[in-house]
């Protein structure tokens, strides 16, 4: 067998766009191949794949939807000299395409095995809380980690929290129009990332206003409710002749105007007094322990502005305390909130099958050890779908992923194909 095989199937990903709600190419082309290896296939309402023949012992599990940044879903996929692949000017879909295609092999490969692709996990695990099939295996092995020498078995759990309020404009004296703009900042993940303290670009917009003595006449900003944003536009009104602070923000001058949004001082209230990033951090698992990323401000269809947030903790009490804060101060500037695609916390278990998967993975990776992410896994949510269901997951490294920056190791990619081949081998014997 060529090594390149699962390389293969993963261009073949690539090419069948994917994005987030964009889905449905993805999903039947998965169910096509599946069916074509032999399994028996059920496609859910969510869009969920599960595939299995035989009598497994063992389901790997991968969400087929990505994060699509840059020019994403056309994605033009570069090997580059240094051992790692990219895509030219988007995000590469390593998460969570190297999975599916290592999934994909398996299925190709064994005759007992069971695969469950899950859709829409980069906008709040929406497959994999609505799944409701039947698990064959009592053993899940995930493939969505970034970090090849970690045998995963504990998780952050999350909320998405909406606030809202009107744009109703008003007159004010005339004076010059301006759009102000964020671009090109790093962005990422807002879990695995957050505590490399990227500028969000949303609270950049806002502090440039507001110092400037600016009124708000529009605001957008973001990219994605998981990812740090990237940039973010708004339209003010200034007397005084604004200038470009740095390279990273544009001031381009349109005119004249006399109307301003009527919440406009509230809007930048709430950015402005935001505390972005890591909230507490736990020194056992040498993660974050509770964070917040402001993703989104957006209007919408209704003539109000939506500004989203995602909460992470690695405990129920400090999601629930994270959730009573950030909507108490919304509510106390005027915004109207909920909250909505709770995931639970991944408690972590050390148990025999996080070592078995342990053992394997040090074939490769000598000082492998078993840790809990600051990010969501599917894991989570999984486990309450099946009583006496065991989880790990394990992946290849994976950078910057959610941005048009993602790159991920070849080598590390191909090793974990043959981990994942040495378990399911282990299980089925």
């Amino acid at each position: 067998m060529s090594k390149s095989e699962v390389l293969a199937k993963f261009e073949t990903l690539a090419s069948i766009p994917h994005c987030s709600y964009e889905t449905d190419k993805m999903r039947d082309f998965l169910a096509s191949y599946a069916k074509d290896k032999g399994c028996e296939v059920v496609v859910d309402s969510f869009g969920n794949v599960h595939a299995f023949k035989g009598k497994p012992k063992i389901c790997l599990q991968s969400h087929y939807d990505m994060v699509c940044m840059g020019d994403a879903p056309k994605i033009e996929i570069v090997y580059g000299d240094d051992g790692y692949m990219r895509a030219k000017n988007s995000s590469l879909g390593a998460d969570n395409g190297i999975g599916v295609a290592i999934m994909m092999q398996m299925i190709s490969e064994f005759d007992d095995i069971e695969c469950l692709f899950t859709n829409n996990e980069e906008v709040g695990m929406v497959g994999a809380a609505g799944f409701s099939g039947d698990l064959k295996a009592d053993k899940l092995l995930n493939l969505d980690s970034e970090e090849d020498d970690r045998v995963t078995i504990g998780c952050a759990g999350g909320v998405n929290l909406f606030a809202t309020i009107s744009l109703n404009s008003k007159k004010t004296k005339e004076s010059t129009l301006y759009e102000v703009k964020v671009s090109g900042l790093p962005g990422g993940h807002s879990g695995n990332e957050i505590h490399k303290n990227i500028p969000n670009a949303i609270k950049v917009l806002a502090a440039f206003v507001t110092k400037n003595g600016c009124k708000l006449v529009k605001f957008e900003g973001g990219e994605r409710s998981n990812s740090i944003p990237s940039g973010a536009t708004a339209l003010v009104l200034s007397d005084k002749e604004l200038k470009s602070e740095c390279e990273n923000l544009s001031v381009k001058k349109l005119g004249m105007g006399d109307e301003i949004l009527e919440n406009g001082e509230k809007i930048l209230a709430l950015i402005n007094s935001f505390s972005q990033g890591v909230r507490a951090y736990n020194c056992e698992l040498g993660i974050p322990q509770d964070s917040v990323n402001l993703s989104l401000a957006k209007i919408k269809d209704d003539g109000t502005l939506e500004v989203e947030f995602f909460a992470r903790s690695m405990s129920k009490d400090g999601l629930n305390r994270m959730e009573f804060e950030i909507s108490e101060l919304a509510k106390a500037v005027g915004f109207n909130v909920i909250s909505k695609d709770r995931n639970p916390a991944w408690k972590p278990i050390n148990d025999k099958f996080a070592n078995d998967i342990l053992e394997e993975l040090k074939i490769y990776k000598p000082n492998a050890r078993i840790t809990a992410v600051h990010a969501g896994l599917e894991c989570g949510v999984l486990l309450e779908k099946k009583a006496g269901l065991s989880a790990c997951s394990i992946g290849p490294n994976i950078y910057s992923p959610h941005s048009t920056r993602e790159h991920c190791e070849v080598a590390s990619a191909l090793f974990i194909e043959k981990v994942v081949r040495g378990i399911v081998k282990k299980y089925n014997s």
